[in-house]
């Protein structure tokens, strides 16, 4: 025995040295203490070099560490019991230790069992006594349980060095694994947040928006993220990272972000807006080309719905016009979908409307210069009914702006996506629609307005005028002038001898418009524009010049408008002769359709309004009556409408002649008078003339030879 012994102590130390590691746990208290130690010690450095290269990334690492932690006190606690247990039983197993040689091979880490040399026969009864008392069972010894780690339960095999972890459920595996992933994901997020907030390190901030992007991602919107991140101090950091940072995937996160933050409170809309009051950092993101990055800050820009006073600076219209024609491409902006072609829409019509008639009008000229009737008109072509009233609205407001677009216009846009607005429900588009036609009838000569007519009247496969006539009928009454007034233009292009149904049409539109106009300011302002839309002349830039015209006829030169002064209609004077006569003769024949269609309801009209309409309804009424009564005059051959137009409207010619009326209603009230009572019932109908009117006609003398002539034939 105490050879053995002695063997043994002498084999200790080369078995130390390849000792097992299931054998460690057999060590002093002390070693085994050291062990954890140094596990922590090992988690703590990985723990700062991560920090050290990723800031972020050391968040998730404490979890790890402490699953870590937890599974290496796990093992500790049952080793330490499992040697508590041993311990007991190593003096009893010390006695029974058999008669056998031990041998280490070098080349195996196994042990290999020889026979004894020597045998005690003694010895070899008392162990086979002691091994049949083994054999009796035993009850099992009840573990102690370990209260402090109960949680983190477990049963480890020293022998193999394994820890057998208690099965679970591969749902409860999956929940659990959730958990943890979303707790991590959430402390990533509300540290992110607080870096782009605070820090002033660009590095650290663009890390940061892009672990927000993802964290976004993987949280799928819930209803804690507007709160993190609705916080102003948030939002100007973000904003400053996305003003300052060069780098693509950066900015499309930021973009994504603000995004989010914009759709979900209406708050955050207001604080994006005020810290970027004029826009400047959309105004840079617009301009980046690549990667379509442009498209997405315009689709949240478009939410945010900016007006025009935050978009002053001229590089505004550009970079609009580029987005229309490039934004066909949906963006999807936090899964709502969004059409930058839209939002290219709303830009123009605040840069068109939104400002006062001086920056407008500069930036439609702008936008003309730029090219951008062009692409109204192919937009016009291939959109929608929403599209396409808002092109035409754009169009009508470039029209205002610069009149002199009519005639390119007029020219080159296509009549048919024209004339098929009026067809539908869509009321809005259909009034934009018969708008943009009536302005682009505002034509200087009146041959190119006559081929525009035509154009619109064949209309493709379409029957303009019968579309005409039922948008008539359908159409609120405000509609009603302009639809009467185009639908009778239409019809002057054919024989005025024949009977025709859109002609009747029209006309008792017009004159019940006339009748109704007094409970309507509306009305009334569409009833002047049609009246002087049949005038039919026009400036180089569209205005109508028909009372100019007339006043100047009346010898009152001063009052003409500076744009009528510099009005030169044709630098030829044969060219201009011409063109004179093809007017005379179009209003000759609508005066004559005018008379013949309404007869004495629609002169009627006329007077009622010059007595109780508005003062743009009543001028352009007066200036009706003085061109009808020129073209119907005796001196034309017509002697059946002065004495009916002199019975119906005598009486409030001469009341316009009064000193309390404007000089301009003055002068064409004469010119009306004048041309009727050249008529020789005209004339007995007048006489005697009132002491008040001679004294006004005589006072108007100075003014025109119109009321020279008057008293003279009166006088007679």
């Amino acid at each position: 025995v105490r050879a053995r012994r002695r063997l043994r102590r002498r084999r200790r130390p080369e078995q130390q040295q390849d000792e097992d590691p299931a054998e460690a746990v057999r060590r002093p208290n002390g070693q085994r203490h050291s062990s954890v130690r140094n596990v922590l010690q090992g988690v703590a450095q990985t723990r700062r070099r991560c920090a050290a290269r990723h800031p972020l990334r050391a968040i998730a690492f404490d979890a790890l560490e402490f699953r870590q932690v937890g599974e290496a006190l796990v093992v500790t606690a049952h080793e330490l019991h499992q040697q508590k247990s041993e311990d007991a039983k190593l003096p009893n197993e010390a006695e029974y230790v058999p008669d056998m040689d031990v041998q280490l091979d070098e080349n195996s880490d196994s042990l290999k069992m020889e026979k004894p040399a020597h045998r005690n026969i003694g010895l070899q009864e008392k162990q086979s006594g002691i091994r049949k008392e083994s054999t009796v069972p035993e009850t099992a010894p009840t573990p102690r349980k370990s209260y402090s780690l109960r949680l983190l339960s477990c049963r480890g095999d020293v022998s193999r060095n394994v820890i057998d972890h208690p099965k679970v459920t591969k749902r409860g595996n999956v929940s659990v694994e959730k958990e943890l992933d979303c707790c991590e994901v959430t402390v990533s997020l509300q540290r992110a947040v607080s870096i782009v907030s605070n820090s002033d390190s660009l590095t650290q901030c663009e890390y940061a928006v892009h672990e927000i992007a993802t964290a976004c991602s993987n949280l799928g919107g819930g209803p804690n993220l507007g709160t993190w991140m609705s916080c102003p101090s948030f939002i100007q950091g973000l904003l400053e990272v996305t003003f300052t940072s060069k780098d693509d995937a950066v900015l499309e996160s930021a973009i994504l972000i603000m995004g989010e933050l914009v759709l979900r409170n209406e708050v955050n809309r207001q604080i994006v807006l005020n810290a970027d009051p004029q826009l400047e950092i959309f105004l840079r993101l617009l301009a980046l080309r690549s990667n379509g990055l442009f498209l997405k800050a315009t689709a949240v820009l478009y939410l945010m719905k900016p007006r025009a006073k935050q978009m002053l600076s001229m590089d505004w219209m550009p970079l609009v016009l580029h987005i229309l024609e490039c934004g066909d491409e949906v963006q999807l902006v936090s899964s709502l979908k969004c059409y930058p072609k839209m939002a290219a829409f709303y830009f123009l019509d605040q840069l068109l409307t939104g400002f006062d008639i001086d920056r407008n009008v500069e930036n439609a000229k702008q936008m003309i210069a730029l090219g951008g009737l062009d692409l109204l008109m192919s937009r016009l072509e291939v959109g929608d009914a929403r599209e396409s009233r808002i092109c035409i609205s754009l169009l009508t407001s470039c029209v205002q702006a610069d009149g002199s677009c009519r005639y390119y216009l007029s020219d080159h846009l296509k009549k048919e996506p024209l004339v098929q607005l009026l067809v539908g429900n869509e009321k809005k588009a259909s009034a934009a629609a018969l708008n943009l036609m009536s302005e682009l009838t505002c034509l200087n000569r009146t041959s190119q307005m006559v081929e525009f007519l035509k154009e619109l009247k064949s209309g493709g496969c379409l029957n303009t005028m019968q579309i005409l006539l039922v948008y008539l009928q359908q159409a609120p009454p405000v509609q009603h002038p302009l639809a009467a007034v185009m639908l009778l233009q239409l019809d002057l292009l054919g024989d005025p001898l024949q009977y025709s149904v859109y002609r009747q049409e029209a006309i008792d539109a017009m004159m019940a418009a006339l009748e109704h106009s007094s409970e309507s300011v509306k009305v009334q302002e569409q009833c002047a524009r049609a009246l002087l839309l049949l005038a039919g002349r026009f400036s180089s830039s569209g205005e109508p010049i028909a009372e100019a015209w007339l006043l100047k006829r009346a010898g009152v030169d001063g009052s003409l408008s500076e744009s009528f002064r510099r009005t030169e209609i044709f630098k030829n004077k044969g060219a201009r002769a011409e063109e004179e006569k093809v007017v005379e003769e179009r209003l000759k024949k609508l005066a004559l359709v005018l008379v013949k269609t309404g007869n004495k309801r629609f002169l009627a009209a006329l007077s009622n309004c010059i007595s109780d309409g508005i003062p743009t309804l009543v001028r352009a009424c007066l200036v009706t009556v003085a061109w009808m009564s020129s073209s119907l005059s005796p001196l034309h051959g017509c002697n059946t409408f002065q004495p009916l137009a002199c019975s119906v409207l005598a009486a409030k010619l001469l009341d316009r002649l009064s000193y309390d009326r404007v000089m301009e209603e003055r002068v064409l009230a004469s010119l009306s008078l004048l041309n009727l009572v050249r008529h020789p019932e005209c004339l007995e109908g007048l006489l005697p003339l009132k002491r008040d009117t001679t004294e006004s006609l005589r006072d108007l003398a100075d003014v025109t030879w119109t009321a020279k002539e008057l008293l003279f034939a009166c006088c007679r």
